[in-house]
């Protein structure tokens, strides 16, 4: 097995393109702002909060989500969520990581202080700043390092409840005799409004996304919204085959027009399939993957993350990512939650190359994969362009520490 050593690992220009800004506080601005903004939390240390609540292991996938309710509950003002933007972005540039995107659902964040669509120009600004401070540097303009971009993906929910917002009790009460999956349909439609409308602005709305419980709530619901998102040139990914089964990573795909799939740790699990129209599982499986590799729809892998909720995956060793290599996917590193899952980018590089063995050629393919199927916002030359640069840059620290 190759020897990848930590400082490549730390210097090379990496992505971060599955990246949840409500999952990725720095734990002191946390607990500094739960003070602030009178939250309790059940420890305002660090070390007493990894304790609690933001633990290396969890029981389940509902101890995993408890401490959304607090990350949540700060970031209900604009100021709030710019700095907690500013920082991420800071976060990241200092490990390497020269492009994220940024997802969150502005819809979760609504006080009467603050609407959907205001919550992702706060968001927006803390990264920009981010962003001028670092192009702005010398190493930057003399070519010795790469530019940091950004781009921001709005999720919506496939359910949600009356206590997740004030803005989903508001459109509860007033659909009084809704169906519940046509309100969720609904709020995902607006979303999607909103996403067009942010754009058109020129705001750096380069994805939407699903999120949340994957059974009961087929991705197939929000059909319209994602429609809406394609007709006006957005980029898609789907939450899908996290805790579903490939059924939901070939719904993602036909009817939400996904560029890309968020985790789909179950797409070889031909086990898990659940529709009964599907006859040959093992060839669904095999075909379907088939078609996500040959039209290079990227997979976001988040190791740490999936070990944490997924208890059917036991180690590394038995994370689908080695089949998915295996067979050419297109598969990016990503953290889903830097804060929850305890992790970084590069600790996930880290995890990846001692636990899969991975040749230079496929290791390299993984890091510039991230750049590739990034929905870079901007024009495709001046995406290239930023590719080449990453690629140039990889290929120099690569000659230096892989002799």
């Amino acid at each position: 097995m190759i020897n990848f050593p930590k400082e490549f690992l730390l210097k090379i220009p990496k992505t971060d393109l599955h990246l949840h800004l409500d999952g990725s506080l720095r734990l002191s601005t946390l607990i500094e702002l739960a003070k602030k903004e009178h939250v309790a939390l059940p420890s305002y240390t660090e070390e007493g909060m990894r304790k609690a609540v933001f633990k290396d292991k969890y029981k389940n996938l509902g101890e995993y989500l408890k401490g959304f309710s607090y990350t949540l509950a700060v970031m209900q003002n604009a100021a709030n969520i710019e700095r907690i933007a500013y920082e991420l972005a800071e976060d990241n540039l200092n490990e390497g990581v020269r492009y994220i995107e940024v997802r969150f659902a502005p819809q979760q964040h609504c006080s009467k202080d603050l609407t959907p669509s205001e919550a992702v120009r706060a968001a927006v600004r803390g990264l920009q700043k981010a962003q001028n401070e670092h192009n702005a540097k010398a190493e930057v303009k003399s070519g010795k390092d790469i530019p940091f971009h950004f781009g921001i993906i709005l999720c919506a929910m496939r359910s949600f409840n009356k206590d997740m917002s004030p803005y989903y009790a508001h459109l509860i009460q007033t659909l009084e005799y809704a169906k519940k999956d046509e309100i969720f349909a609904i709020a995902s439609l607006e979303l999607a409004r909103t996403a067009v409308i942010l754009k058109r602005e020129n705001l750096p709305i380069v994805g939407f996304d699903l999120a949340g419980e994957e059974a009961g709530f087929p991705p197939e619901d929000h059909w319209k919204a994602y429609q809406y998102v394609h007709e006006a040139f957005i980029r898609k990914t789907v939450h899908a085959g996290e805790a579903y089964g490939p059924e939901s990573i070939f719904q993602a795909i036909t009817e939400c027009h996904a560029n890309r799939i968020g985790h789909g740790t179950s797409l070889f699990d031909a086990s898990s399939i659940k529709d009964k129209k599907v006859k040959n599982k093992k060839r669904y499986v095999e075909e379907l993957a088939s078609y996500i590799a040959s039209e290079r729809i990227g997979i976001e892998v988040c190791i740490t993350s999936n070990m944490q909720t997924l208890p059917n995956i036991k180690s590394v060793a038995h994370h689908p990512i080695a089949e998915m290599v295996k067979r050419g996917l297109s598969v990016s590193i990503c953290t889903d939650n830097r804060l929850v899952s305890n992790t970084t980018v590069t600790k996930e590089y880290e995890l990846l190359c001692k636990n899969i063995p991975l040749t230079k050629r496929e290791f390299r393919n993984i890091v510039i994969a991230g750049f590739k199927g990034s929905f870079f916002y901007g024009l495709y030359n001046d995406k290239r362009r930023f590719v080449h640069k990453a690629v140039d840059l990889y290929n120099r620290l690569e000659q230096e520490y892989l002799k």
